[in-house]
């Protein structure tokens, strides 16, 4: 057992935590089936961090809180039995696409909680989702990283997930996101967000998994318009939300506080005709005054400058007349043969 870690060979388990180790040990015992390194400064998961063959039945590694900055590629590559592994809270600044090795992992569980805030790392996980490495993946937790949109495309590699969990992710759309394909997806997790509306695309996503029984939407910011009509819809016909009475809106004012489940067409005044001839006659006639107001204040700048106006078509009138002049003066030289000497002589 290494000095700065407790062993139990009972429990094939090590605990490595709150030691301020800058590496992983080295000489971790090969009976290990849960490795805990957390609390650390670690910085860097470099290739090879865990030694090749060493750690045959590793099954379970957390290394969450070790101040990790970066996992290059193959840091996870020597593990052949890994199932579940936690990188919640590091400042993730670089994750390889290929932190697993060229061949794919037997990985089930991957925490990112709180690891994700910065854009390039989001990407280059995305990146590793779609890539198949990571087929077997069953859990995914990627809550509290702040996260507003998803990259087009991230889960559709994913089709043996069954948890995914985005909680309090600030996310205000579900746009790139596709739900295609994940037909072993159970539970799906995206409260805690900034989310005003769940599409129609998205909704019918969400209906056609068979296996999805647990959908949490709880503290969002339902904006209650038109546009909210088919969510509330789904939430009436669907047991798929759970606390579906406890969402509200949000916005408008006048709707803040009331309960998604009770609205109804009247309070939304979507039937409304919009009488759109009167609506453009009323911006003809605002046009028309602005065009009014332009006219009358050209008009009064040309009577506030009306003396020096005349006193500058004066001075155009004369240059002119004078250029005007030179023209005719040069041609009545020109014309002149006994004049014509006396010219080029003057010219020169």
């Amino acid at each position: 057992c290494p000095a700065p870690c407790e062993c139990s060979e009972a429990a094939k388990t090590v605990k490595c935590v709150n030691r301020n180790l800058t590496a992983v040990p080295p000489n971790l015992p090969s009976y290990v089936r849960n490795l805990f390194i957390t609390g650390n400064h670690l910085a860097l998961l470099p290739a090879g961090a865990f030694p090749a063959q060493r750690l045959p039945d590793l099954s379970a590694l957390n290394l969450s809180g070790n101040h990790l900055r970066a996992v290059e590629a193959g840091a996870f590559s020597a593990l052949p039995a890994l199932r579940q592994l936690d990188l919640s809270g590091n400042p993730l600044v670089s994750l390889s696409p290929q932190a697993f090795g060229e061949g794919g992992s037997p990985l089930e569980e991957l925490a990112l909680r709180g690891a994700l805030r910065d854009p390039g790392v989001l990407l280059s996980v995305a990146a590793m989702l779609q890539s198949g490495a990571l087929r077997n993946l069953s859990r995914l937790e990627l809550a509290d990283n702040g996260l507003l949109l998803l990259p087009s495309g991230m889960f559709t590699a994913l089709l043996a997930l069954r948890q995914l969990d985005l909680g309090n992710s600030s996310l205000v759309g579900l746009q790139n996101v596709s739900f295609q394909g994940l037909g072993q997806l159970q539970s799906l997790n995206l409260s805690d967000s900034s989310l005003g509306v769940l599409r129609n695309v998205t909704l019918a996503q969400l209906r056609s998994q068979p296996a999805l029984r647990h959908v949490g939407l709880g503290r969002n910011t339902w904006v209650c318009n038109c546009t909210v009509e088919d969510l509330v819809a789904w939430l009436k016909e669907s047991d798929q939300v759970e606390g579906k009475e406890a969402l509200t809106c949000t916005y408008p004012d006048k709707m803040l506080g009331k309960a998604l489940l009770k609205i109804n067409g009247s309070d939304l005044n979507c039937s409304e005709s919009i009488d759109l001839p009167s609506q453009l006659q009323t911006s003809y006639v605002f046009l028309g005054i602005v065009l009014a107001l332009i006219g009358a204040i050209f008009l009064l700048v040309l009577y506030l400058n009306r003396k020096g106006i005349k006193k500058w078509m004066h001075n155009i009138r004369d240059a002119c007349r004078d250029h005007m002049e030179g023209y005719h003066y040069r041609y009545e030289i020109n014309a002149d043969p006994r004049l014509t000497n006396l010219s080029s002589n003057s010219d020169v």
